[in-house]
């Protein structure tokens, strides 16, 4: 299973690049200022998002030492919300059967999880874990540019997702608000294509929690976009959780459908 999520030694490049990146090079020409960070990284909002209202399906598997120990499929609705730039999404979960039809719902601030079995809804954190290292904000649409304050630090090389040497900026991300999933991220974006290439998600204390890396670049409705992140944990390399993106759709997503009162009603496409 370990090739499988790392072919031919990917996983030691993986983790050599998590700690070996080329640190302090020069800031490159296309490097001006603050707000060229924000720009970097609104540009990788736009390359992980689909325009408009869509839906994805979402399957995660998580694996120990090679082993896998869990796996869930969600499917994901997320329609913009025009007050805030941001996005109002709702979850269903698929798989397992045990989690069938559960709902989260995430709408402004607010977080919610809706259980049919019992018919009540309770707030939730978005920090909390779904599956491994996948949280509940993970896996919900979201313009990163909205949530942080983004800083330059520079250049570096890196070696990617696919284990290929990649030039990118490096963005130290702060976040804006305590809904945040992370308070800091530092976050490494290939300029021109603004293509997300890793993320390092960090504690308020600075503590590494995890590091993300984005692959799998498919062309989704005329853009090239990641359908796969490997979330590796940051303190056991061996804890590993693989989000794969697929059914990528174009779709509108009512607005009845992200209203709390509403989950107890909800019965799907």
């Amino acid at each position: 299973m370990r090739d499988v999520l790392f072919p031919r030694g990917g996983r030691r490049r993986l983790l050599l690049a998590a700690c070996c990146l080329a640190a302090g090079a020069a800031l490159p020409g296309w490097v001006r200022a603050d707000d060229d960070a924000l720009a970097l990284l609104a540009g990788s909002d736009r390359v992980r998002n689909l325009p408009g209202s869509f839906s994805v399906q979402i399957a995660l598997t998580e694996f120990r030492h090679g082993k896998q120990t869990g796996s869930s499929v969600l499917t994901v609705y997320s329609r913009p919300a025009p007050d805030s730039g941001q996005y109002n999404n709702l979850v269903r979960f698929v798989a397992p059967a045990r989690d069938a039809g559960k709902l989260m719902l995430r709408r402004g601030l607010d977080l919610w999880f809706h259980d049919p079995a019992s018919g009540a809804s309770v707030r939730i954190s978005p920090q909390q874990r779904l599956l491994g290292q996948a949280s509940n904000g993970d896996v919900m649409s979201t313009n990163l540019a909205r949530d942080y304050r983004a800083e330059l630090l520079g250049r570096e090389s890196l070696r990617d997702g696919e284990g290929q040497p990649r030039e990118a900026a490096r963005l130290r991300l702060t976040a804006l608000r305590d809904d945040v999933p992370y308070p800091l991220a530092d976050y490494w974006i290939e300029p021109g294509s603004h293509h997300p290439l890793m993320a390092r998600y960090h504690s308020a204390e600075g503590r590494l929690l995890k590091t993300a890396y984005f692959r799998k670049y498919r062309e989704v409705l005329g853009v090239l976009r990641p359908t796969e992140t490997v979330i590796i944990d940051g303190l056991d390399p061996d804890w590993v959780t693989l989000m794969q993106l697929s059914r990528h759709t174009a779709r509108e997503v009512p607005e009845a459908w992200l209203q709390r009162d509403y989950l107890p009603r909800f019965s799907g496409e």
